[in-house]
């Protein structure tokens, strides 16, 4: 989770952190996100502006290209409270798997979201192991 709201990043991890299905890192700007790349992460919940800590940092569409240009592959929410949807549909034409509103729904919307791409995944992976011969 990338956010640099560490007011609303508390919060989502400590709603996050309840389940045991998956762990939890959370990165304050996109550069963070960035260098951790490496981690391979399973998804990952970009915030749209990110430049409330530094007004030079990496905003949520660079950070987006950029985790786009090391995996395509890697799943991204855009987290942004900005309600509009010409914002919406440029994050989903950057490769954005969706685009949640912060508000009052956001994280069960969100947990919703999670469980719904690990499940894909997990059966996406399933369905290849038995392609191969492997399950």
């Amino acid at each position: 989770m990338v956010d640099d709201d560490a007011l609303f990043l508390k919060l989502l991890e400590i709603e996050y952190l309840q389940h045991d299905d998956f762990t939890i890192e959370t990165y304050s700007t996109g550069e963070l996100c960035i260098e951790n790349l490496p981690r391979n992460p399973d998804i990952i919940v970009l915030d749209y502006h990110l430049d409330g800590i530094d007004k030079n940092a990496m905003n949520g569409m660079e950070t987006l290209d950029k985790i786009k240009a090391y995996n395509p592959d890697i799943p991204v929410v855009i987290l942004s409270s900005q309600d509009k949807i010409d914002v919406a549909i440029k994050c989903v034409a950057h490769r954005a798997i969706d685009y949640v509103v912060k508000s009052e729904s956001a994280i069960k919307h969100l947990q919703t979201l999670i469980m719904d791409i690990l499940n894909y995944k997990r059966v996406e992976k399933e369905l290849s192991l038995a392609h191969v011969g492997l399950a």
